[in-house]
């Protein structure tokens, strides 16, 4: 509570009680009076002498400005929107990843299973490191390193069942790897592991699983492609015609006039490669896919970005200048891939 709340401040110069008056025998403050003038009585004070000086006429002057009412500032210029991030590095970055998926997907596809590991266990290590730096959770990254890569390598000899066989393996392992440590925080260790057992490699065991089919390099461009054209239009469409947001307490940067945009890029995009890139595919089941991607790449970032609100972060790492870390690019691309495996595998089959 402060002073001003007792009530109003007393007069100047008034120095008695509120309800008394003036204090006995003290000179009334003021501009009319002081202690000289006490000297003559009120009837024999002498009368100021005023010169006569001409009237002015009125002239309006603008109020000064006063210490409570700050003179106004100057108009600023209307900045431009701004990605906030570095474009021409993250353009660079984007175009040299796309240059060696897209070898080793066509090239040699044990190759590409390898690219798949090391995205997994790098971006296992970048979550593992942000959870104990900001919430003291030790999830044990040998076991998921390990079982991580495992499963992707599952996924692609043996299907679901050997992704699902490794999924089971990995977290009983990081039960049993915490075990060697003391007992304090046990629990919240071993439910961070599993979940990042599951966030990460086992949604990108399903990159894998496309790969066996035998059109599986371009199951797997059509993935990539379309996840890449629903980001791209969310972000031109959304930085260009946004103004209503999405998820303001989730991801302040995402708009409605986005989410339009990566749905009608997505199905564009889903309509032409159904069409052209896949065995048996027809126009419509792209519209069908590129929907589907549009839904699950915006509800994966707004996951990974609930994640990274929660730990006070605004990136998961710095390993890709201009995107921030690897989690950070596979936030959309990891819930697509189970999503556009189902739909291929519902409309074209497995084979």
């Amino acid at each position: 509570m402060n002073d001003s709340s007792w009530g109003a401040p007393p007069r100047a110069g008034y120095w008695g009680p509120p309800d008394q008056g003036p204090a006995q025998g003290a000179a009334p403050a003021g501009p009319a009076y002081d202690a000289h003038d006490s000297l003559y009585p009120a009837e024999t004070q002498p009368m100021p002498i005023v010169p006569d000086v001409p009237d002015l006429p009125d002239v309006p002057q603008e109020p000064m400005p006063s210490a409570s009412q700050p003179a106004p500032k100057a108009p600023q210029a209307p900045q431009k929107k701004s990605a906030g991030r570095d474009l021409g590095a993250a353009i660079g970055v984007g175009v040299g990843l796309g240059a060696v998926i897209v070898a080793s997907l066509f090239i040699v596809k044990a190759l590409f299973i390898g690219v798949i590991a090391v995205a997994v266990v790098v971006g296992l290590w970048e979550l593992t490191s942000r959870l104990e730096e900001r919430k003291g959770i030790k999830a044990p990254l040998v076991p998921l390193a390990v079982g991580g890569a495992a499963m992707v390598v599952a996924g692609y000899v043996r299907g679901p069942e050997g992704a699902w066989v490794a999924m089971a393996l990995t977290a009983l392992a990081v039960l049993v790897w915490r075990m060697t440590e003391p007992p304090d925080g046990y629990l919240k260790d071993v439910t961070a592991g599993v979940f990042a057992a599951f966030y990460v490699p086992f949604l990108a065991t399903f990159v894998a699983m496309m790969l066996t089919a035998d059109d599986g390099a371009m199951r797997v461009l059509t993935f990539l492609l379309l996840t890449v054209v629903s980001d791209t239009g969310a972000y031109a469409i959304g930085w260009r015609f946004g103004k209503h947001k999405l998820a303001p307490r989730i991801s302040p940067g995402k708009t409605r006039e986005g989410l339009v945009g990566a749905v009608t890029f997505a199905m564009a995009g889903g309509a032409l490669c159904m069409e052209f890139l896949i065995d048996d595919g027809t126009w419509w089941q792209g519209l069908l896919i590129g929907l589907a991607v549009a839904a699950s790449a915006t509800l994966g970032d707004l996951g990974e970005s609930m994640i990274k609100r929660d730990l006070g972060i605004k990136d998961m790492g710095t390993l890709l200048p201009g995107h921030g870390g690897i989690m950070d690019r596979l936030d959309s691309l990891l819930p697509t891939a189970p999503v556009v495996w189902l739909l291929l595998v519902i409309f074209v089959g497995s084979g």
